[in-house]
Parts: structure tokens; sequence; C-alpha cells
């Protein structure tokens, strides 16, 4: 979705494109930009395989593009990145799903080899972001991964949620877009997705950090992690967080009369409401700002 902004709507919500040619917005007190970079190279990946301590990568790991939220009063950095989402898969360590007989042969990177899928190949990670109290404010846009220095954050358990009702309200666009941090087709046995999406509107910013699973005739898994920050105060800062694990068998879905074939599954968005709740969690992070 490419969105043109209007230079007038930008003044008058107070906001201002960032410099440089840095892909991003400034608005009130925040710093957000997204880069988008190619796949890591081969030197790059042998790199991250002895950093993660595996030999299994997805296909494609976008890992110099990010997106990060940078608010200067506070310095409280909230920043995506495949590496650290990687981290989560390798921390979790979830058992592998079965596979049918009949697809096995297509994770065969040599004719006749013996297939073992004894790790999780989906590289389904609990990630939902990273953040920090930066310190170092040379590097706060630079997508730094957890290897950096700061102090953590301290998110806390909320009855508040997001209103996406309200979210849907007609308000200019004033920043949009997409940041792809890893994808693998499963050896055409279906996809793993990682991506984060970004909106910025006059009185909020808005992010969903999705992790989308289909393994064809045996699972669909989404993992979404949602933010929202509206622009109320300049005395506090308050950040709702909400993830919301849901997946199905194939087997259970063709059961409640819903559709067995895969390609019935391509949009995450339109089939998540078929997918039972495993896990909810909401949460508010407070911090008070400097005047």
């Amino acid at each position: 979705m490419d969105i043109e902004v209007d230079e007038n709507e930008l003044k008058a919500a107070g906001a201002e494109v960032l410099p440089d040619g840095r892909r991003g917005v400034r608005i009130h007190g925040w710093e957000i930009e997204s880069r988008k970079r190619p796949i890591l190279n081969s030197i790059n990946l042998h790199r991250w395989e002895q950093k993660l301590q595996t030999t299994h990568l997805p296909e494609m790991v976008f890992g110099e593009s990010c997106l990060v939220l940078y608010h200067a009063n506070s310095r409280v950095k909230i920043h995506f990145n495949a590496f650290d989402a990687l981290i989560g898969w390798k921390q979790e360590a979830l058992p592998p799903v079965e596979v049918p007989a009949a697809a096995k042969w297509k994770f065969r990177s040599k004719p006749f080899q013996q297939v073992i899928l004894d790790y999780d190949y989906t590289f389904t990670t609990p990630y939902c972001g990273s953040e920090m109290i930066d310190i170092n404010l040379e590097k706060h846009l630079m997508g730094a991964t957890s290897e950096e220095g700061g102090c953590c954050l301290h998110w806390e358990d909320s009855d508040e949620q997001i209103d996406l009702v309200a979210l849907a309200n007609k308000e200019p666009i004033l920043f949009y877009d997409e940041v792809v941090l890893y994808e693998d087709e499963l050896a055409d046995n279906g996809v793993s997705l990682l991506t984060v999406k970004v909106r910025v509107m006059p009185s909020c910013w808005f992010l969903l950090l999705r992790f989308w699973l289909r393994v064809d005739g045996v699972l669909v898994r989404l993992r979404d992690t949602r933010m929202y920050c509206a622009f109320e105060s300049k005395a506090s800062l308050s950040i709702l967080r909400e993830c919301c694990c849901r997946e199905n068998s194939f087997q259970a879905l063709s059961a409640k009369g819903y559709p067995s074939d895969s390609a019935a599954y391509g949009d995450p968005t339109l089939i998540s409401q078929r997918l039972p709740v495993i896990k909810h969690k909401a949460q508010k992070l407070n911090i008070p700002c400097k005047m």
C-alpha cells in the first residue's frame, strides 16, 4: 500500500519528514523510521549462524531491515529486527510440525539425502519487539539488536485494550510502511513470514508485528503483536501492547466446514477469525517525560 503524504497535512499535524533521505517522520517527539535492505549475503548468514548457534535459518533473512520508533525526550526506543526475532525462535525451540511423508522429500538439499526434521523449521517466534532506554544517542536509529547497550523497559499487565474501531476512523495517514524481517517457503510446503507494519496519524501511531505460518495440509498459525501510542500528553508517555496467538489444524478447520485447500488460506487477515485464540496478553508501558 503506497501512501502519498500531503505536505499540508504534515504541517497541520506538527510533523515533518525525516532528513537526509531517511524514510519516516518526526512527530510529537517521536522519530519513526523504516529501513528496507536486501537479504543477507552468504558471509553474513554464516556470521548469524555462529551467533545463533544454528545451521538453520530462513531462506530470506532481511537482516539489515528494521523499524525503529525513538522518543527523544524519554530516550525510549522500540525497534523490530530479524536477529532478535530469531533469538526468540531459538529460545522457544518448539517441536517440529509433522510434515506429510509424501512432502518430506522437498526438504532435501541433495538427491537421495535423508531428511531429518529435528528442529522447528517453521521459525515460529514469540518475539513481540525489542525495547530499551537508549544510552547511545548516535546509534538510536541504526536498528541495533538486543546485543547493544541500554536499559530494559517494564511492561505491566493491563485491562485496557487497543480500540481498533476508533483506529478505523478516517484520519490522514502521515506515514505508512511494511517491513519484511524474514520469510521461508518451507520447501514449497507453505509459508513462514514475519513482517511489521506501522501507521502514523495526527493523533497516534499504531503498528502490527505479525508472524504468519501455513504448513500446507497440516497447520495454520498466527501470532500478532499490536502497539498503540496516542499523542495526548507531553508530561507522560503511554503505550498499549496486545499479543495474540491463534492456530488451528487443517483437519479441525475442515471439520468445521472450512476449505481444506491450502489456496484458501493465503491472507491471514481474512482467516484470523477462523483460528481459535491460544493466548492473549494486554500490557501497558507508562513512561514519565522530562518537562
